[in-house]
């Protein structure tokens, strides 16, 4: 994969230790409810992030998409929580998903939108448990 933008489980659990570092949970609700949850992690599913920027879904993501299209004032609410989190406590934003797999292009979006201290938790939530 591409180190340089992905972190091992280890590391990211530190970050998150020392307060240098936050977890986004990308994950859908359902995955949350199936899989469990993340103890103090930004719930934003990717889809809907996506979708709340702008982007194409294709026709698998849609599907699983089980939310409706979010509002302008979810999409404020969610550009001000991030920045806040990585801009005014600088903090690093690690992305994760179950496998590893939606993480990246996650961690993607975020850093062609301009935040570059994000990285994809390399083997994503099963990593961690």
């Amino acid at each position: 994969m591409n180190d340089t933008i992905e972190i091992s489980a280890s590391s990211a659990i530190e970050l998150v230790k020392l307060d240098l570092a936050c977890l986004i949970d990308i994950r859908q609700p359902f995955e949350l409810e199936a899989e469990g949850t993340i103890a103090n992690a930004i719930s934003l599913p990717l889809f809907q992030l996506k979708k709340s920027l702008g982007h194409a879904l294709n026709e698998e993501e849609q599907e699983l998409l089980d939310a409706d299209l979010p509002d302008p004032h979810d999409v404020q609410h969610f550009l001000q929580l991030i920045n806040g989190l990585h801009y005014t406590k600088e903090r690093i934003l690690i992305c994760v998903c179950n496998s590893g797999r939606r993480s990246l292009p996650a961690t993607q979006l975020f850093r062609e939108l301009g935040y570059q201290r994000v990285f994809s938790l390399r083997g994503g939530y099963r990593a961690l448990t």
